[in-house]
């Protein structure tokens, strides 16, 4: 068994390979050629009314335990030598020390990363909505219900991107029905389609999300990647100027690049200014100090903003993740760890002040030269399959302050 989990991640690696190198390196045409699905779109059979009442259409929800991908917890990190009496070595990672020698954790009783004490914690409930998974180079335009490679892929990327939210008592993630990951390369009407296709399904699952938590309870709204851009669609078609507005305590969506004048003004909240701020939006995406987003840039250059504008070159809102305010930058020793995965990508551990982060005058955020991560890391310095766990410590205590924000905002 263990073999073959193996096996998969292995292939997970190759995709991600042979992914990354064409957005880099092969012009758009040869992109779209290797990714975009070649045949027409075909529409699939709607959901039933009642088809997330079925706890199989959920990666995360209540009651299924350990089986829950979104409730992982990450090991901490052994603690290192004192890095002034040792000697540097070029090869080995920036992090210094463990969580447990140095950064003590006062808002939510935790020390060193561990459970937290449950009185210290607010209630409240995540709807999580998870990246592409789907990644199939030439299939169709958006992936069927029970793929196996698809599902079993979800729930790794949901170990390490909805797991900082894992000190909710409510954490949601819904299966459905991905575009492809071409259709966010190419400007055919097939790929409009697909991705409303997909946001149908999601928007059916957020519909069920309401109606099973408590009436009054916070929500969080999050997702990455694809993900994100269906968060951002429900909050403006089904949170803006409606009463639920007032019960979302915070949203995060990194990884998808949000116009800070053709995007932000169309949705109902604003950019976080501060840590501890409610009721605002959390976005970012992670390149190294040398990276090179030119091909990424492209793209986003020529895309409708919300607003019915081109996005143009105006700049991409970042919210600094170590900081929880716009744009700025923080140290390596600000960051309370990062979750650094083993070679296989099976699990990870928890490492303290390893990565700084610093907004660009662009609106991407700088890494500078981080630590080995693996080879989810994709070419051009791009680290956009990291964007959560490069921050996971800060994100964990981030989503609480902004609760309690919110919850005191209430009450007065």
């Amino acid at each position: 068994m263990a073999r073959k989990f193996l096996y998969f991640i292995a292939v997970c690696i190759v995709l991600f390979i042979v992914g990354s190198i064409a957005l880099t390196i092969w012009s758009r045409e040869a992109t779209e050629i290797a990714f975009v699905p070649r045949g027409e779109f075909v529409e699939q059979e709607p959901l039933a009314a009642n088809a997330y009442q079925d706890p199989d259409m959920w990666y995360s929800r209540p009651g299924l335990g350990t089986a829950d991908p979104a409730r992982y917890q990450p090991a901490i990190a052994e603690t290192a030598p004192d890095p002034a009496t040792r000697e540097a070595a070029p090869d080995s990672p920036a992090a210094e020390q463990s969580l447990s020698a140095g950064n003590p954790l006062e808002s939510t009783g935790s020390t060193a990363g561990e459970a937290a004490d449950p009185q210290e914690l607010p209630e409240f409930a995540v709807f999580f909505v998870p990246p592409t998974s789907y990644i199939q180079a030439g299939g169709d335009w958006n992936a069927t219900l029970g793929d196996p490679t698809t599902d079993n892929r979800a729930r790794i990327f949901l170990r390490g991107l909805a797991s900082p939210f894992n000190r909710a008592d409510e954490i949601w993630a819904p299966k459905y029905r991905q575009a492809a990951a071409g259709a966010f390369l190419t400007d055919k009407p097939e790929a409009q389609q697909a991705i409303d296709a997909a946001y149908a399904d999601v928007s059916q699952a957020f519909d069920y999300f309401l109606q099973s938590i408590d009436a009054d309870k916070p929500i969080v709204l999050a997702g990455h990647s694809q993900g994100a851009s269906h968060i951002l669609r429900l909050l403006r078609e089904k949170v803006a100027d409606s009463p639920l507005a007032g019960r979302i305590a915070a949203v995060y969506a990194p990884g998808w690049p949000i116009s800070v004048e053709h995007d932000l003004p169309a949705l109902p909240f604003p950019a976080c200014a501060a840590a501890g701020q409610a009721k605002c939006l959390l976005a970012w995406s992670a390149f190294s100090d040398d990276g090179n987003a030119d091909m990424i840039m492209r793209r986003y250059e020529a895309t409708v903003g919300y607003t019915g504008e081109p996005r143009g070159t105006g700049p991409i809102l970042c919210v600094n993740p170590i900081t929880g305010g716009t744009n700025g930058s923080a140290p390596a020793s600000a960051n309370l760890g990062t979750l650094v995965p083993d070679e296989a990508l099976a699990k990870g551990e928890l490492v303290s002040g390893a990565v700084p982060a610093r907004c660009g005058e662009n609106g991407l955020l700088y890494i500078g030269d981080p630590p080995e991560l693996g080879q989810g890391v994709l070419p051009g310095g791009n680290y956009h399959v990291y964007d959560i766990p490069l921050f996971w410590k800060n994100l964990q205590e981030d989503v609480i302050a902004r609760v309690k924000a919110w919850a005191s905002a209430r009450e007065a």
